[in-house]
Order: C-alpha cells, then structure tokens, then sequence
C-alpha cells in the first residue's frame, strides 16, 4: 500500500490532530512525556503521511520502510501517528499506560501494530536501524531507514558507534533524524554534557548533514525527500525544534519533559493548538 501523499497543508492539520492526540492521551494516563512528543511531531508526521512506504493493514510486509524511535518515552507522538494512519483503532489511545493496554509507557513491538523496535534504554536505536539497513542492503532490498534520535541521548557513546559504522558501510538506505529540542529530563542538554558543534561532530563521522527548523512543514518534506534518495552514504537530519512546541506553557519548560497536564491544563492546551491550526 502507497503511503497517503498529503499535501504541506494537509500535513500541517494531520500535525495539530496529533499534538492534540498527545495532549489527550497523557492527560487521560496522569503520565507520560509531552514535552519531547511535541518537538517531534512534525517531523513524524510528515514520515507517516508523506514519505514512508508502508501498509497499515499488512504491518509486517516485507518491503515497508522501518521507523524507530530510539528516544522511546516520547511514544504517544509514535501511538497517535499509527493509530491516525490506521495500523490500530484509535479507542487504544484512551488506555495509554493502563495495566493491559498494548500503549505502554514505551513502545513494545510484540504488542504495537506498526512498532519496528522496542525502545525505551536510550542510546540504541540507531544501532538496530542500522542493522536493519544491513539487512536491507544484504537481502537487496529497497525499502528506507529512519531514526529519530534525541539530543539528550546523543550524550551516550553508542550512537557515535553507530554512525561510525553507518559511514564504513555506506549505507545511504538510513536517515537519523536529530530532535535538537535542548532539553533533558533533568536540565538544558549543552549545561549538562555539551555536544556542540553537533553538525560539525556528524560531518566528521561521514555523515551528510542537512539542517532545518523541525517546525517548518515547507523545509521538513524536501529535506527527507532528499535523504531518501541520496546515495554513498547515510544522511543526518538535524531538525531544531522546541520541546512542548504548541503549548504555551510547556514550550522550552524542562518540567514538561515528563509531567502529565491536568485536566485545565489539557483543555488550555487543546485549545491553543486548535486555534493555531485554524490560523494556518
């Protein structure tokens, strides 16, 4: 099945639909992580409605694209995204976290229609992406490799393993995605273990780097567009994005990185993004 080819605007409302999703479903928990959901929403989107060769209805099909989340704890952006392009019903949003719910508080792939990898112990994702891009190259496959990756956890020597090794084999079938949002769980990410000059840093380590706003519908899709059909090596995108973006109250706010709204603060939320929507 072809993936939906929305159009910049379409992916622009999609996008709304899915912080309100994120909004909802956490508020409903009393947990989870919104701030890191939030700053990756754009960018998941326009993978899931535009890029991604995928069949919500066959979700293990041999040729589809893989998408790993390696900062595992933003899921509900992951769980909204699916659910809205059909891999599950959208009723398993209202059960995040709940004993028994297939959503946990990180993504099971045994139990989540669409989920490519269990994620959760920051600093691996990348290393299985590549290794499925591997296998890909191995088995002549043609199917692409994205990795959302957070700053926090480009704090950890695993994932510049992997990009090593990503450049050895050349593997132009994998794209990470840096979620630059400059928040951690416990404080500014270049306070706590600095890693600028980030784009420098994947440069030397044989990567193509591409840099946008993470927030910019119109320079998000050319940019993966671009990645996609590279070739010689893999491709880094470092998207800048604020953490809580559409929230108010939660944008740059290190507390939101995983602190659940209140009901009044939900609606405040949900109603700040709506408007916005309606405004674009």
């Amino acid at each position: 099945m072809a993936n939906v080819p929305m159009s910049v605007e379409e992916l622009k409302q999609m996008a709304a639909t899915i912080r309100c999703d994120i909004i909802e479903m956490i508020c409903t928990a009393e947990a989870g992580h919104p701030g890191g959901s939030l700053s990756a929403t754009d960018i998941v989107t326009a993978l899931y409605f535009r890029l991604m060769r995928i069949d919500p209805e066959n979700p293990r099909w041999p040729e589809r694209d893989r998408f790993i989340l390696s900062k595992g704890h933003a899921c509900p952006v992951w769980y909204a995204a699916l659910a809205e392009r059909g891999f599950f019903d959208k009723s398993h949003l209202g059960t995040l976290r709940r004993l028994g719910s297939i959503l946990q508080g990180h993504p099971d792939m045994n139990k989540v229609p669409g989920i490519d990898m269990t994620a959760g112990s920051l600093g691996q994702g990348l290393s299985a992406g590549i290794g499925m891009a591997l296998a890909g190259k191995l088995q002549k496959k043609d199917y692409h490799v994205w990795v959302v990756v957070g700053d926090g956890e480009s704090q950890e020597g695993a994932i510049w393993e992997a990009a090593m090794s990503a450049a050895k084999w050349k593997l132009d079938n994998i794209t990470a995605i840096l979620d630059r949002n400059n928040l951690q769980n416990d404080w500014h990410v270049d306070e706590l273990m600095p890693i600028e000059p980030v784009a420098d840093k994947w440069r030397a380590f044989g990567w193509h780097v591409v840099e946008i706003d993470g927030h910019d519908m119109d320079a998000i899709v050319p940019a993966l567009e671009e990645a996609r059909e590279r070739t010689g090596g893999p491709t880094l995108i470092l998207a800048r994005t604020v953490k809580g973006k559409g929230v108010s109250y939660m944008e740059n706010v290190c507390e939101w990185h995983g602190k659940a709204p209140c009901q009044e603060e939900a609606d405040q939320a949900l109603d700040e993004i709506r408007r916005c929507s309606c405004e674009q």
